[in-house]
C-alpha cells in the first residue's frame, strides 16, 4: 500500500480517504496503465469523484502521488551507487534499476514523460520527472568526467530511452524483453573509440 502522505495534516476520515484513493489508483494503474479511469479509481476507493478530484485535481497529481515512494527509492539508489561504484558502472547499474521499475510499474513512464510546460517552478522541481533527472544527471556527469560515456549524452536522452523501452514492452508477456533492449542500447552510450575509421 502506498505510504505517501499529503503535505498537510488531514482529519482521520480525510486521511483514510486519501490512503484509499492511493491504494485504488496504484492497483488501477498497474492493471490499466496511466490512462486508467478516474471514476473507476474513485469507485474502488469507495469515494465520490468529487472527493478524488478535490484531493487530486489532475490525473498527473494522482500519478505523482502514487509513484512518489518508488521515485524516492530510485533517487536513493543513485546516491548509493555513486558512493560505491566507478562512474561508468554506477550509471549503467542505475539505468538498469530505472528500466526495471519503469517496465514493471505501468504508468511510471507516462509520469516521467509528462509535459510540465506551464507548471510553476516549485511544481517542476518537486515532480517525479525532476527528481529522477537530477539523480540520474549527477551520475551521468560523473561518467562524462571519467570518460566512461559519450560527451554529448544528456540525461533527457537516457530517460527518453528508458521510457520508450518501457512503453514498448509493458503489454508484452516476455518480462525480460525490456532488459535485453536496454542492453542493446547501452552499447551506444560508450565513447566512439574508432571514430573516423572506414569500415572494412
Amino acid at each position: 500500500m502506498p505510504s505517501t502522505r499529503p503535505p498537510r495534516l488531514l482529519r482521520t476520515d480525510a486521511q483514510l480517504n486519501y490512503d484509499r484513493i492511493l491504494t485504488a489508483a496504484d492497483g488501477a494503474f498497474a492493471q490499466h496503465g496511466a490512462g486508467a479511469s478516474l471514476e473507476e479509481i474513485a469507485r474502488r476507493a469507495g469515494v465520490g469523484s468529487a472527493t478524488l478530484h478535490r484531493r487530486f485535481p489532475t490525473r498527473q497529481a494522482l500519478l505523482e502521488a502514487v509513484f512518489h515512494d518508488r521515485v524516492e527509492a530510485l533517487c536513493a539508489t543513485a546516491h548509493e551507487l555513486a558512493g560505491r561504484l566507478d562512474p561508468g558502472p554506477a550509471l549503467t547499474t542505475w539505468l538498469r534499476a530505472l528500466n526495471t521499475y519503469a517496465s514493471t510499474s505501468r504508468g511510471l513512464a507516462a509520469t516521467l514523460l509528462h509535459d510540465r510546460h506551464g507548471a510553476d517552478r516549485s511544481e517542476q522541481d518537486d515532480s517525479c520527472e525532476a527528481k529522477i533527472a537530477t539523480a540520474g544527471g549527477e551520475l551521468l556527469e560523473r561518467a562524462r568526467t571519467a570518460g566512461a560515456v559519450r560527451p554529448d549524452l544528456r540525461i533527457d536522452d537516457l530517460l527518453a530511452l528508458v521510457n520508450a523501452i518501457s512503453l514498448a514492452t509493458e503489454h508484452r508477456p516476455d518480462t525480460d524483453e525490456a532488459d535485453r533492449l536496454l542492453d542493446v542500447a547501452i552499447n551506444g552510450i560508450h565513447p566512439h573509440r574508432d571514430a573516423g575509421r572506414t569500415p572494412a
